[in-house]
């Protein structure tokens, strides 16, 4: 990561860690700083593997030390430009991105022992506001965005602060509703950890 990205990085995290800590799906405020942009890296991506300079602005973010249900948004979101979502399992957090600026940041809950939620490159196949889970006892998936053909998506749900799903990627639910408005159909998405 160069001088310039890490000193972005810094400046945010300054800003974010003097504000109050977002609970009850409530955002914390970013005001004092821009969120950094990621204009060099690549979003063509064969092996599911984010670039490393992306991996040390992961890295930067999961140091802001968000509670489970807590997430970041940007105050002003660019109006032009692919939207992106990153996932990282091992720190179960979600990155949304507008063309190359990153606007939010969110805890999340992904497939828990025995379940899976996939890694690699995916691409957002349908989406609903409100759906119900034809496996699962017609739970409620509020803010749903399929990624596969076997039902695995982003929805608002439960986020205990551990893997708890049957794949999904639970999402805190105003985080949910703002990604559902952020993503379109054909909004690339990457799962990686």
């Amino acid at each position: 990561m160069n001088s310039d990205r890490l000193a972005a990085a810094a400046l945010l995290l300054g800003a974010l860690t003097g504000c109050s800590t977002a609970t009850g799906n409530r955002p914390v405020a970013v005001e004092a700083a821009a969120p950094p942009a990621v204009r060099d890296l690549p979003y063509r991506w064969t092996t599911g593997v984010a670039p490393r300079a992306h991996k040390d602005m992961i890295a930067a973010f999961g140091k802001v030390g968000l509670r489970p249900g807590d997430f970041l948004w940007a105050t002003t979101v660019p109006p032009g430009g692919d939207s992106l979502v990153v996932v990282d399992l091992l720190t179960q957090m979600a990155y949304a991105y507008r063309g190359d600026t990153l606007v939010g940041a969110s805890t999340i809950s992904s497939a828990r022992r025995g379940m899976v939620t996939p890694l690699g490159n995916w691409t957002v196949l349908e989406k609903h506001r409100f759906y119900r889970s034809k496996k699962y006892d017609n739970a409620p998936m509020p803010f749903m965005q399929r990624i596969d053909g076997y039902g695995i998506a982003f929805h608002g749900g439960a986020n205990p602060g551990y893997p708890a799903s049957h794949g999904c990627v639970r999402l805190p639910m105003k985080f949910a509703e703002k990604l559902f408005g952020l993503t379109r159909v054909g909004s690339k998405v990457v799962i990686e950890g």
